[in-house]
């Protein structure tokens, strides 16, 4: 004989808060697919719009989408006869901090295995139509020390000459901010 009791719960939680959290697990989840930007134009080609000089301009917000950092950047792009990658960039933040990183782009299976200095789990480039998309760890400074922040890229051109690059930070599953910058070919 089945109790009442053991309909309503499901794993000593009411079925409702079950299906509450399952859904919030699945939409969470849930994101664009690469496969989506397919017919996009202008197509993005990263061998081509990481060429040359860039420069960069935004802001960096917290975990409530609060704007707590501005920066603008420079970024030096090239790329050898192997078809090897590299973006210098130098980040400086309007209060005064200055960053650098060294990308260095890897052809690897249609794709760009992407590493550099702080990255401490490095990503795969993946591109269609007009969007690029790379999920890597980078390790940040945090107070006076440096947190592992796992970093989903997107990136999409707008025009032959303008890129928009959206970064949503998470560590441990949970969004804690999100960097949005326009990267600009000189």
């Amino acid at each position: 004989m089945q109790s009442s009791a053991g309909s309503k719960v499901i794993t000593g939680l009411p079925r409702y808060l079950w299906l509450l959290l399952s859904t919030a697990l699945l939409v969470g989840c849930a994101g664009p697919a690469l496969e989506d930007y397919k017919d996009r134009k202008p197509v993005l080609t990263p061998q081509e719009f990481f060429t040359g000089e860039l420069s960069a301009r935004g802001v960096v917000k917290d975990f409530s989408g609060e704007v707590i950092r501005t920066f603008d950047a420079d970024i030096s792009a090239s790329w050898d006869s192997d078809g090897v990658g590299t973006l210098d960039e130098e980040f400086r933040f309007d209060d005064g901090e200055v960053q650098t990183r060294v990308w260095t782009l890897t052809p690897d299976d249609g794709a760009l295995h992407a590493d550099a200095g702080d990255v401490v789990e490095p990503g795969s480039m993946r591109w269609q139509g007009n969007a690029i998309n790379m999920n890597y760890v980078l390790r940040v400074p945090y107070g006076d020390d440096t947190i592992d922040v796992r970093m989903d890229d997107w990136m999409y051109l707008i025009t032959s000459d303008t890129l928009i690059n959206q970064t949503t930070m998470s560590k441990w599953g949970i969004d804690v901010g999100e960097i949005v910058l326009v990267i600009s070919r000189k």
